[in-house]
């Protein structure tokens, strides 16, 4: 079943008996159909990514809640896209907002994601390890950082769920946008989740769940393998410069993203320079071999 072509936003959809999702009406180029938010448990719930401030989508969140009671307010990280709709929602429920650090940068530069939230102020953050619980379930949080360094990906024990955000996405790969996002870190975290033998299937914050995992995360990096390897022989043949590097690299592409595009190949290149590959020479970058 094509849970996202049968799924309109606003809809609560049940996906596992302890879970349900709901699309919030943001999509984008960047965030695919939009943020799903997702209800877990059946008589006291959690809420993960409330999405964004939008009344539309706060409103579909209460319907689907109904007279149950709201337990926490989870969030992976905090982009725009992600964790404006705690504050809301925890006005109308009292519900706490619990999970990543606050994090606010800064940051002009072409994103292929939201920009961060300023107003994320959470009532407890939870350190990797660490859990909240509702009558039938357990959250425990799995630090995951790369695309932001305060992303948290939750586990679901009683379902064998992992509810990935950003760092696993069902439709794409996730954005890696110094100065926050980290390459090194993300592929330390795609070799974490290889480690989790426990998730039998993902629920990503964009894009369709999926449903063999480690399969999966395995194509992200040797992916991102692949990337780095054609960085490392164009630069040997002479391309130095990021834009040049985008324009070999990625054929086609959509020029909404080429921007986005381009802080990836410098999160790549901050990685290979930190391990002593290449250097930075003004606009260029050489390899030192």
């Amino acid at each position: 079943m094509d849970i996202i072509a049968d799924a309109p936003t606003g809809l609560a959809m049940a996906l596992d008996p302890l879970v349900t999702r709901i699309l919030a009406p943001n999509p984008s180029p960047f965030t695919y159909t939009g943020t799903q938010t997702y209800l877990v448990g059946t008589t006291a719930l959690a809420v993960i990514d409330p999405g964004p401030d939008d009344p539309a989508h706060i409103d579909a969140l209460i319907a689907a809640i109904g007279g149950r009671k709201l337990v926490a307010i989870l969030c992976t990280h905090t982009h725009r896209d992600h964790s404006p709709g705690a504050a809301p929602l925890k006005a109308l429920t009292g519900a706490p907002i619990i999970g990543c650090a606050p994090l606010s940068l800064a940051d002009a530069g072409p994103r292929a994601d939201a920009a961060f939230d300023t107003s994320y102020v959470p009532d407890r953050v939870l350190a990797d390890g660490e859990s909240v619980t509702g009558p039938d379930w357990t959250l425990t949080a799995v630090a995951t950082p790369g695309h932001t360094s305060n992303h948290l990906c939750f586990a679901l024990p009683e379902s064998g769920a992992l509810f990935s955000g950003d760092h696993v996405m069902g439709w794409s790969t996730t954005v890696v946008a110094p100065p926050d996002g980290d390459m090194a870190a993300y592929m330390a975290s795609l070799d974490r989740l290889m480690g989790r033998a426990e998730d039998r299937i993902y629920f990503p914050a964009h894009g369709e769940p999926v449903e063999k995992p480690h399969r999966f995360v395995r194509g992200l990096i040797g992916h991102r393998k692949q990337r780095e390897g054609q960085i490392l022989r164009l630069l040997k043949a002479g391309t130095g410069a990021v834009p040049d590097l985008v324009a070999r690299m990625y054929v086609g592409l959509d020029p909404r993203l080429t921007g986005a595009a381009g802080r990836s190949v410098l999160a790549h290149l901050i990685d290979l320079r930190d391990r002593g590959l290449v250097i930075e020479e003004g606009d260029a970058w050489k390899t030192t071999a």
